[in-house]
């Protein structure tokens, strides 16, 4: 079976805890779009590791794992990455491979991606890690391949600077190097788990454009990224948390404002812990955004949704998710694609009671609180897509499974 995994909002909704857990059941984990830029968190016995660019299933024993072709790789990155795991007792040799057919970050391609954004007419707020220059080369057709590091022709037209960046890693790499579709291919009767980056909002064509990543966050960035068609994928999960985030500039209709909210932005921040793990940077923190929800939900041919940081809710008296959004007076529940409109709307929202309880030790549907699973119930009346797992804290064991999310629909 091939499942999907992607973020079905501004990303940072726990993709990586929802990839480990489901890692157990896979064969392959991949990994199909994005670059350092991401970061996925992933807690086992009190362990937590931060990935960046290898996909979250390394975690669990004998799983494959694979950079898919849609991919834009930091060497120096992706090393220091593997170094980590190994000093912390994961075993990698062997299990991660990387496409032929993947981009590489050059060290030029970080400045220039910062000078970039500071020149926009719309500043976006990157990372600075590349990123966005490794795929405008790519689209320029002047981009570096992973597979270019063993063509001559190619390597002997690289500058000196580049060569010399590039040599100590020719031969570290050259035994995960794979063609990606055949490996694909040759495992297509195992369990192939596909894992996504950033999240739907930031996919560079069904995103806040321009405000967006450059690579393919949506459910058919798998089939590209894993080098096969989408009639081969059999199910899409998004992943979403109870309330929404977002980080740097861009429209985000939901969020918590001072005057309105008071201080509910910043105690979510600290109680969810949301700050970047690539950057540090603070995630701006709002509603749940049940409109871009269901956006995210047509767009992508959602099957079914986790839903994570519940349990952030915890001790809160009442809880309130955005329904419509309110622009220029009038009412809508589409998602626009206009950023002057998105910019202007304003949440319409309903309220539900809180749970008043912790959930981290609810490890049943049925043992949640009735307020929990009212609000659950809602969101999934609204966007028409049930809720299969509910997250209620960090760790893979604080996981609740309606479904098993293996089994095809």
């Amino acid at each position: 079976m091939k499942l999907v995994v992607i973020g079905a909002q501004w990303g940072d909704e726990g993709k990586g805890k929802i990839v480990d857990y489901l890692a157990e059941k896979a064969d392959v984990v991949l990994r199909y779009s994005g670059g350092a830029n991401a970061g996925h968190t992933v807690v086992l016995n009190d362990q937590t590791f931060k990935l960046h660019l290898i996909p979250s299933g390394v975690i669990t024993p004998e799983k494959q794992a694979v950079l898919g072709i849609g991919m834009v790789v930091d060497l120096e990155n992706l090393f220091e990455e593997l170094d980590g795991l190994e000093g912390s007792g994961i075993a990698w040799r062997g299990r991660v491979f990387i496409s032929d057919r993947a981009h590489i970050v050059l060290p030029q391609y970080k400045e220039a991606d910062r000078k970039r954004d500071a020149e926009r007419r719309m500043p976006i707020g990157t990372t600075g890690r590349g990123i966005g220059v490794t795929y405008a080369q790519k689209a320029h057709r002047d981009g570096i391949r992973i597979g270019d590091l063993f063509d001559g022709e190619v390597w002997n037209r690289l500058s000196k600077e580049e060569r010399a960046f590039l040599e100590p890693y020719r031969e570290k790499i050259r035994d995960m190097v794979v063609d990606v579709s055949r490996f694909i291919h040759e495992h297509r009767e195992g369990n192939i788990l596909f894992e996504g980056a950033q999240g739907t909002l930031l996919d560079l064509d069904l995103g806040t454009y321009p405000f967006v990543s450059s690579g393919i966050s949506c459910a058919a960035g798998a089939a590209i990224g894993g080098g096969i068609g989408p009639h081969s994928l059999d199910r899409v999960l998004g992943v979403f948390k109870a309330y929404s985030t977002r980080v740097g500039n861009g429209p985000f209709p939901s969020e918590f404002t001072e005057q309105r909210d008071g201080s509910l932005g910043d105690t979510i921040r600290e109680i969810g812990k949301e700050y970047g793990v690539t950057t540090g940077r603070p995630r701006r923190c709002g509603y749940l955004d049940l409109v871009a929800l269901s956006y995210a939900c047509r767009s992508n041919s959602i099957d079914a949704l986790c839903l994570t940081k519940l349990d952030v809710y915890d001790g809160m008296e009442e809880i309130k998710v955005c329904t419509a959004y309110s622009i220029n007076g009038q009412q809508t529940r589409d998602f626009p694609a206009a950023i002057d409109r998105l910019n202007k709307a304003q949440p319409v929202v309903k309220s539900f009671p809180g749970w008043m309880q912790s959930l981290r030790d609810c490890r049943s549907y049925a043992n949640l609180p009735v307020e929990a699973r009212t609000y659950i119930e809602f969101a999934e009346q609204y966007v028409q897509t049930p809720v299969e797992i509910v997250s209620v804290g960090p760790s893979r064991s604080e996981t609740i499974l309606r479904r098993n999310p293996w089994t095809p629909s």
